[in-house]
This record gives C-alpha cells, structure tokens and sequence, in this order.
C-alpha cells in the first residue's frame, strides 16, 4: 500500500469487465493491487471533468449526478469512479487510507491518457484532489473544491472524539463512529488516521499553479468555513477564488448550490480554454 508522497503511476491495466453504457453499469478497472474500481465516463471535449467524491460517499451521489447531466448537456467529457471499499468498487471501506485513495485516482486517470482535466473534490475529495493535482501538474488544469476537507484526520476529526473514544482507538486500533451523514456508522482505524496525518498539507505550500475555486458553505458543521481560506493561503497559484454560501450545509447539495457549482465549473472551465 503506497503512504505518504510517493505514488505508483505505471503499471496497471484497464479491462472491459462492464458494459460501458455510463446510464447502465459501469466499467471495471484492475489496478495491480490486485482489486478492481468502478467508474463511468462520458466523452466529450476536453479538459475532462473529473469527480472525486468524499468520505464514504460514491459516484451515485446527488452532485456526481448533477454534473454527469452538467457536463451531458454541454457535451464536456466527465469521469466519475468509486475509491476502493465504496460504492461498487472492490475493497474492504476500513481497510482503506488517503494513501491509497489517492493512488486510487491517479490508477484511474490512466484511461483518459494524459488527456487535461479539471478535478471537482467534494469534502475529502477536495484533499484527494489537491494531491493528485501536486502529482500530475500540468496537466491538471484547473481545481473547484466543494466543502473540500484537507487535513481533516488531524484538524476535525479528534474534535469529535470523546476520551473513551481515543482510548478506546488507541487500545484496540478501531472505534464505530456514527454521524449525522452517516446514521449506520463506519470503523475508524488508527491506521487510517496515521496515514492521514502523513498527507497533511496546509502546514506547507502546496505546488499547484492551476487555477482554484473553493466553495463553502458557512454554516457547515463538518468543515469549518475558515479551512476554505487557509487553504487558499497555502495554495501557490494567485489565481484562487473563495465563494462563501452564507446558508450552505456540507452538503451543498440544494439546487440552487448546485447551479452554484455548475456556473463556477463553466467560468473555470472557459478560463482553462482561453489560449
């Protein structure tokens, strides 16, 4: 399993085990982990629109939706995938880290052949996105984070913890949590939050020049609004912009957010296709 920085970009293999209708089931890919990934895409004109999504979510989810019509619409090429241990791909969830989520995007990213891409990373998908942004460079040409949560297995994570909790995690190495987004609840590992605290970024400049949009929502109980301009801050590009919904939950999932997000990515994307 890859940890911290250093990432597998070679050596895996894209197999038709789905039909590749994206409105049916969705295609397999076999990373040399030995599991597989589901994705759908959609062609189109490039940059792709690539989305990540967050913490236990999957491709289904009402903003993965919307932008797969988004982008349907306006004939733009999307990608949208599972992490390993969600949705349909392959994994056990509790045995999965940042590490190896964000080896599961760049694995992934292989079927559209170095072609650019915009990256949409939705809370944890935000994190994702901005490492695999670091990796690529270039051709990452442009970053629209939604409630994007960096750093939150250090930052936001231990606040909900209670002092059993932590013992309990330290002792045993697990604990069942349970949230207002996530009713049935999921394993935490120790594991997890140590590979997590390994990919921390805001402590640092974070090496992306591409363009950046950052929505959030203010009255967002999980990310804090403020981590939306730290991580402005550590960003190198000038080219950021921070678009705070006075009423927005996590989710930003309300119509008129999500309308929101389609006018953000159209701006981002025409600014990508200026010569």
């Amino acid at each position: 399993m890859p940890v911290g920085n250093v990432f597998e970009t070679t050596g895996v293999t894209v197999v038709s085990l789905m039909s590749t209708d994206s409105k049916n089931r969705p295609e397999a890919f076999a990373t040399r982990r030995g599991y597989g990934l589901a994705y759908r895409r959609q062609q189109g004109r490039t940059p792709w629109v690539v989305f990540l999504g967050g913490f236990r979510s999957d491709m289904e989810g009402t903003k993965a939706q919307y932008l797969a019509e988004w982008c349907e619409a306006r004939g733009q090429a999307y990608l949208r995938f599972d992490y390993s241990g969600h949705g349909r791909s392959d994994g056990v969830f509790e045995e999965g880290t940042i590490s190896q989520w964000t080896q599961d995007t760049l694995d992934l990213l292989s079927v559209i052949q170095g072609a650019p891409c915009v990256l949409v990373g939705s809370s944890m998908g935000g994190w994702i996105m901005l490492r695999v942004a670091e990796a690529l460079q270039r051709q990452v040409v442009g970053l629209v984070g939604v409630a994007a949560a960096p750093d939150f297995t250090r930052d936001l994570m231990p606040r909900d913890l209670s002092d059993t909790q932590r013992y309990e995690l330290k002792q045993s190495g697990r604990i069942r949590m349970v949230s207002e987004y996530d009713p049935k609840g999921f394993i935490l590992t120790e594991s997890f939050m140590k590979d997590g605290n390994s990919c921390c970024l805001l402590d640092r400049p974070i090496a992306i020049e591409a363009p950046v949009r950052l929505l959030q929502g203010c009255e967002d109980v999980e990310v804090p609004w403020d981590t939306a301009l730290r991580l402005s801050t550590a960003l190198a590009t000038q080219n950021v912009q921070v678009h705070l919904l006075k009423d927005g939950d996590h989710r930003l999932s309300k119509p008129e957010q999500l309308a929101i997000l389609g006018q953000t990515l159209a701006d981002l994307l025409a600014f990508s296709e200026k010569p």
